[in-house]
């Protein structure tokens, strides 16, 4: 269980050099767009589109499948899903086995929501595997004037997420060094792993602690208002990635609309 929260990209990229609030203007543009839209074909152009950004952002086509694979196994996961226990089997059937039955309209409506959670996951992806989140928390504090007791405490918890999976694995490298393994036992492998969690939960809960306690000494808790060690602003390359991602969005939904298949919230 490893956690690593710095970007994997190239720090020159295109992508890489945008400004924060600017990338997550995007992303979330193109994912309400992918969520709001339920027909097929607007959350694949969204689809086409970030993968066409991908040799932009500097991350290596590997280390992009290997953060992805989960969450593209779910979305064929809910694509299936749909397509099997779909309410209604509308249009040309396409297997009758049994009970089970699939039609054309059941596995394009399961095919819309899976697409639409590729966009997603994809588009969040890029967005912050590209970012420093201490570049993030500085963003927001400047651009969107966000508390800095909010962004600087969500700040360290998220640096502390690499300690949990360096803790995990210390504490299931002891207990294996015990002989404690479930082996192909399943109700023994789900007491370890409980127990295991437990353990986890608390030494976290002693962590924060400290570092509440740590913080509030250095004045992270005081009214004053605070300095900036690194100025991020909004350059005009950062307003034309914004300003791209909603000409995306709006091209998709045209062309969809444009050959009859665009419906929203369904």
């Amino acid at each position: 269980m490893t956690i690593t929260l710095a970007p994997v990209c190239d720090a020159q990229a295109p992508i890489a050099r945008v400004n924060p609030v600017a990338k997550l203007a995007a992303v979330t543009a193109v994912s309400t767009t992918a969520l709001i839209a339920s027909d097929w074909l607007t959350p694949l152009l969204l689809l086409t589109a970030l993968l066409a950004v991908v040799p932009f952002s500097g991350i290596r086509i590997a280390e992009l499948a290997r953060r992805l694979r989960w969450l593209w196994f779910a979305a064929a996961a809910v694509v299936i899903v749909n397509a099997v226990f779909a309410a209604e089997q509308t249009g040309r059937t396409l297997i009758d086995f049994g009970p089970l039955e699939i039609s054309t309209g059941a596995l394009l409506g399961g095919t819309a929501i899976g697409l639409r959670v590729c966009v997603a996951a994809t588009a969040g992806v890029l967005g912050f595997a590209t970012t420093d989140p201490t570049d993030l928390a500085d963003a927001l504090t400047q651009q969107l004037r966000a508390p800095a007791r909010f962004t600087i405490g969500a700040l360290a918890a998220l640096r502390l997420l690499p300690l949990l999976g360096a803790e995990w694995h210390q504490i299931t490298s002891a207990r294996r060094a015990r002989g404690l393994e479930g082996g192909w036992n399943p109700v023994r492998r789900a007491r370890l792993f409980a127990s295991t969690m437990f353990a986890l939960l608390v030494g976290a809960i002693r962590r924060a602690g400290r570092l509440a306690a740590a913080m509030d000494a250095r004045g992270f808790d005081s009214e004053i208002p605070r300095t900036h060690a690194r100025e991020q602003r909004m350059h005009p390359s950062d307003w034309g990635v914004v300003a791209g991602a909603l000409v995306v969005c709006g091209a998709a939904i045209g062309i969809s609309a444009a050959y009859g298949v665009f419906t929203a919230f369904g």
